[in-house]
């Protein structure tokens, strides 16, 4: 994940904690390379089912930003399918009000999961 999972260039993840299964925590952090400032997420895996799909609930930590995602959590879905050959991964984050939702929109973090999704296609390709 420390390999794609990094958004727009000028960023890295020194930490990447995951305990992959029912109750298990995970906590990530990226750190900008120019000025150190940090930001991260931290949750709980609520379902896995291995090459099919990841239910985690999700914390945001503006840590050194001063950015909000809202006032709960949320709660993320990952599903894995197989069509022709290829992966299709579809992501569904389901927030807690419409607010929430576009509090996290404006961040800019729409763009830096294309630009991880971009990291993931290089990464399975080599």
């Amino acid at each position: 994940m420390r390999r794609w999972l990094l958004g727009p260039p000028g960023w890295s993840m020194p930490v990447c904690d995951m305990d992959v299964r029912v109750g298990g925590k995970y906590r990530w952090r990226w750190r900008a390379d120019d000025d150190g400032k940090e930001f991260g997420f931290s949750g709980e895996f609520v379902e896995v089912a291995p090459h099919a799909k990841l239910v985690y609930a999700q914390d945001y930590d503006p840590g050194d930003l001063s950015d909000s995602m809202g006032q709960e959590g949320a709660v993320v879905s990952v599903a894995f399918e197989e069509r022709g050959g290829l992966t299709l991964v579809t992501t569904t984050i389901r927030f807690a009000s419409k607010a929430d939702r576009d509090a996290a929109a404006s961040t800019g973090m729409t763009d830096g999961m294309e630009m991880s999704y971009q990291l993931l296609d290089s990464v399975l390709a080599s």
